[in-house]
């Protein structure tokens, strides 16, 4: 069996003395595994590194075979992010959300999110919204969708400010104000429609964290006792932030 697809690398293990395990998320095929000979040699170890992206052709005798890639550098962003802390995390952390989708299950979507996410994670101000946003997608495509286009108690579609931290419906500043502080915020970037390039300030990324780690910890991380170190790592990283930065 073979195939040809793009790929954004999440992580690599060694295996044996010269070759490694890969792990993408492919455009068509998933989030995918497969061997690489010689994938610690150093022609291709640079190629294979988190956050970038390869030309992938798999191939295996049967289906559900590990099998082996045979990769094509296409875009190499690693070096880049790596000299950036909150790049760093933050290549990191989403990369470990990835991996809660079944393997070779497709999800498009998320393939072209987190290769927008990876060529941009250095962007400092951007940056914090962009996890923001695809914890919010991973909640979805695993089956925990945030109903964030109309008030839950009226319906209504305008002035939304909170979301119920039981149903995960947005709630209108009407409906909720007698409730307000048993309700979470729902800060205007996460909003349906939101415009990409509108970036938040501060107060409206650490909302929004509080918003999607509540959901995170009750649904997807339900069978741990924390959310993962690599969030911490990451929200840690952004509170360091230089003082010249829009987030300050």
């Amino acid at each position: 069996m073979e195939w040809r697809d793009e790929g954004l690398v999440l992580g690599l293990r060694r295996h044996g003395e010269h070759s490694v395990i890969l792990e993408a998320m492919t455009r068509d095929h998933g989030r995918h595994l497969g061997l690489v000979r010689g994938g610690r040699s150093g022609r291709l170890a640079a190629a294979i590194q988190p956050g970038n992206s390869l030309g992938l052709v798999w191939r295996a005798r049967l289906d559900e075979h590990l099998g082996s890639f045979s990769v094509e550098p296409l875009t190499l962003r690693a070096g880049r992010l790596m000299a950036s802390a909150i790049a760093l995390a933050g290549v990191n952390y989403v990369c470990a959300l990835a991996r809660f989708l079944p393997e070779r299950d497709p999800h498009g979507a998320v393939f072209e999110t987190l290769t927008l996410i990876a060529e941009r994670l250095d962007d400092a101000d951007l940056a914090p919204s962009l996890v923001a946003r695809f914890e919010a997608q991973m909640l979805a495509e695993c089956g925990f969708r945030l109903d964030l286009a109309r008030c839950a108690a009226t319906g209504a579609r305008e002035n939304l400010v909170y979301v119920s931290p039981k149903s995960g419906r947005a709630v209108s500043a009407e409906a909720g104000g007698p409730w307000r502080d048993r309700l979470l915020p729902l800060p205007p970037f996460l909003r349906p429609g939101a415009a990409f390039d509108n970036l938040p300030d501060a107060a409206d990324v650490a909302d929004a964290f509080r918003m999607t780690g509540h959901f995170l910890a009750r649904d997807l991380f339900v069978a741990r006792e924390d959310l993962p170190e690599q969030r911490r790592i990451f929200l840690a990283a952004i509170a360091k932030r230089a003082p010249d930065s829009k987030h300050s």
